[in-house]
């Protein structure tokens, strides 16, 4: 395994390249753009990275299904960081050229969505095509395909446009999460302000199925923080959910409830407990009543003097 790189979602100039940058060990790391999630994700999995940065959910749009996907299938997979990125867009142009030149625009997905008003407003007869990756817009602007590219205005030098308009954005505040990915492992230990990541198969369709599943997060007070369902691919109506709550496997009410999870649950896979981002330890709500750590050894205490008759 080559420890000295990690990939992230490429070309050179994409919102991942700059959220991965903010992380120190980037620093002393080789980062290799790869074309696709998926791609960077099976350098991983076969040994050529240490690491992949990869979009998992934006604020906007929600969850970045490529990576819910790849995340929930194939060898498993631990995510250990996390990074959230404010996002505002660029629109970038060949040198020259005027807003009124512009029939055709290109850009992620994700991004679509988040512009969608500023296009109307600004370009209601331009022609929206989706590209790999922001960045990958700019190169596709660059070779002269498409007039015009959203993404992050630092990718115009490297592809030799100009920001024609920037701070584009039709929701204030707008992030991406992404979540830096490795082989599975030891996690990393609490700090007191984590979450912890899972998948969840249904064992099957029946009235009150997905109530059931919540149940055992909520009667243990883990607060869930993304549920999101994502077909299995074997047929209509089979769903997984990827599920992030609040908390570390460590902590009694955020294991208590996963090993509940995995007595009903055909499947369960753990993708790691890892610190929140942007969390002050001073932010975190403390544990509701009955279901602290202290809580529960409390509990089990009482139930050892009830079974030796000293209760």
């Amino acid at each position: 395994m080559s420890a000295t790189r990690f990939t992230y979602l490429g070309p050179e100039g994409t919102f991942t390249e700059a959220a991965l940058r903010t992380l120190p060990e980037a620093a002393t790391r080789e980062l290799v753009p790869m074309v696709s999630v998926p791609a960077a994700l099976d350098a991983v999995r076969n040994g050529e990275a240490a690491a992949a940065l990869v979009p998992i959910e934006n604020s906007v749009e929600g969850g970045v299904t490529a990576t819910l996907d790849e995340l929930a299938s194939g060898e498993p997979l631990m995510i250990y960081r996390e990074v959230l990125l404010p996002i505002a867009f660029a629109l970038l142009v060949r040198p020259g050229t005027a807003l009124s030149d512009i029939k055709t625009v290109t850009g992620h997905p994700v991004a679509q969505p988040q512009v969608r008003n500023w296009l109307r407003t600004h370009l209601p007869d331009a022609v929206w095509e989706s590209a790999a990756s922001n960045a990958d817009g700019a190169r596709l602007v660059q070779e002269g395909r498409f007039d015009a590219a959203f993404a992050g205005e630092f990718a115009a030098a490297t592809y030799g446009l100009e920001a024609l308009v920037t701070e584009i954005h039709d929701a204030q505040n707008a992030e991406t999460r992404f979540v830096l990915v490795g082989r599975p492992a030891r996690p990393a230990a609490p700090t007191g302000a984590d979450k912890t990541s899972v998948v969840l198969w249904l064992g099957d369709d029946h009235p009150g199925a997905l109530l059931e599943l919540l149940q055992e997060f909520a009667v243990r007070g883990v607060n869930l923080m993304l549920i999101q369902s994502r077909p299995t691919g074997e047929g209509i109506g089979n769903y997984c959910f990827a599920v992030d709550a609040e908390g570390h496997i460590s902590d009694r009410r955020v294991s208590e409830a996963l090993m509940g999870l995995r007595r009903t649950c055909p499947q369960v896979r753990f993708l790691g407990s890892y610190p929140r981002a942007g969390v002050a330890l001073s932010e975190v709500r403390a544990a509701r009543p009955g279901t602290s750590d202290g809580d529960f050894t409390e509990a089990s205490d009482w139930l050892a003097r009830c079974l030796d008759g000293r209760a």
